[in-house]
């Protein structure tokens, strides 16, 4: 595809090697996963994701590494992507601290050697051990100073407490303090009351919006943009339409169940003002944004509806995608007739280059 305009892929995905992260970490690890394949760094998504027959399209969920990212880059014209973790959507679920601190690392180190340090094409987001949110601070200043990572994730799900609790509240502190992204990303969809629904499409539909909305709440209502003014969040691959969902009901139920807070620890909104308004005052100082593809309907109404500051074009590559799917998303976007030009530039690469703190071409 060819095209004029500049392209920021805001979410890609690595295809783990396993045996090169494994190799990264203390040696009794290396013993246990390499000696047997049932020891695997990471746990598993879920139950949904496997033992469920249903196609893809061609080519998607490819073993694509550097090479095969960097044909995919050309091939659609797209300048940079930053890269998100595959198994580690499930990483939350980790129960032993002490793995979590070192496969962290290992996943880290592995990201940086072989995506980050080959190319300034590939941005990366690490991993840190909310497990252990001390040890946490400390990855994450690790990924950003020394490793040269753009930020870290944290999956929606999986992790003990939800993401505004005040376990995490000093991990938020340190991303302020660095001027980094944190984005939160979902994929791992059991416990979310579909454990049972044996077609996956909806599954997948409904688990990556309802994995991003509680994380939503629980950092909106627990205050953490006003606690950390200038900490920017990403909410990754769930569309567009949730955030619109949670504008409304939240206005709703604020109204009627007012919270009692003797501590002042939950959000705190202006005279006046609406959860919706105090969420879209954040929006538009960026310090929330949220990931969109090509092909959906409402891009245009939560433009008109928030702004265009918070959405970021995102590929999903190597996942459900193939080349041919992404030009078609992308053209979507330059042709959709809703969109100005300075929306099309927002979407495509200026929203993303503010998140990510990535230099402008």
């Amino acid at each position: 595809m060819t095209t004029n305009s500049i392209i920021v892929d805001g979410d890609g995905h690595v295809v783990e090697d396993l045996d090169a992260i494994a190799s990264l970490m203390p040696e009794r690890y290396r013993k246990k996963i390499g000696t047997n394949r049932v020891f695997d760094p990471f746990p598993p998504l879920d139950h949904l994701h496997s033992a469920n027959l249903h196609d893809l399209p061609p080519g998607s969920f490819r073993n694509a590494g550097p090479p095969e990212w960097m044909e995919f880059l050309e091939d659609v014209g797209i300048q940079a992507t930053v890269l998100y973790t595959t198994r580690g959507l499930a990483y939350g679920k980790i129960v032993s601290r002490d793995w979590a601190i070192d496969l962290a690392r290992a996943y880290n180190d592995w990201l940086a050697r072989e995506y980050v340090k080959r190319s300034p094409r590939f941005q990366g987001m690490g991993l840190i051990p909310l497990q252990e949110p001390d040890a946490a601070v400390e990855e994450l200043r690790r990924c950003v100073k020394e490793l040269g990572l753009c930020g870290v994730m944290l999956p929606s799900t999986g992790f003990q407490f939800n993401l505004g609790h005040k376990l995490y509240w000093p991990i938020y502190a340190e991303a302020e303090r660095l001027g980094c992204a944190i984005g939160i990303h979902g994929g791992a969809h059991e416990n979310l009351g579909m454990d049972d629904l044996n077609p996956y499409a909806p599954v997948h539909a409904l688990g990556h919006p309802f994995g991003l909305m509680i994380s939503f709440a629980g950092i909106v209502f627990n205050g953490i943009f006003d606690k950390y003014p200038n900490v920017k969040v990403g909410f990754m691959e769930g569309g567009v339409a949730w955030l619109l969902l949670c504008l409304e009901r939240f206005d709703r139920s604020y109204e009627t169940h007012i919270q009692h807070d003797p501590r002042g620890e939950f959000l705190q909104l202006q005279k006046g003002e609406r959860v919706s308004d105090y969420v879209v005052r954040h929006l538009k100082a960026g310090r929330i944004f949220v990931g969109c593809e090509g092909s959906e309907p409402d891009l245009g109404h939560a433009i008109k509806r928030v702004g265009n500051s918070p959405f970021i074009y995102s590929s999903d590559f190597p996942h459900e995608v193939n080349n041919e799917f992404c030009k078609h998303e992308l053209e979507e976007v330059m042709e959709n007739p809703e969109l100005t030009a300075d929306d099309k530039a927002a979407v495509l690469y200026k929203n993303g280059q503010r998140f990510y703190n990535l230099k402008p071409e």
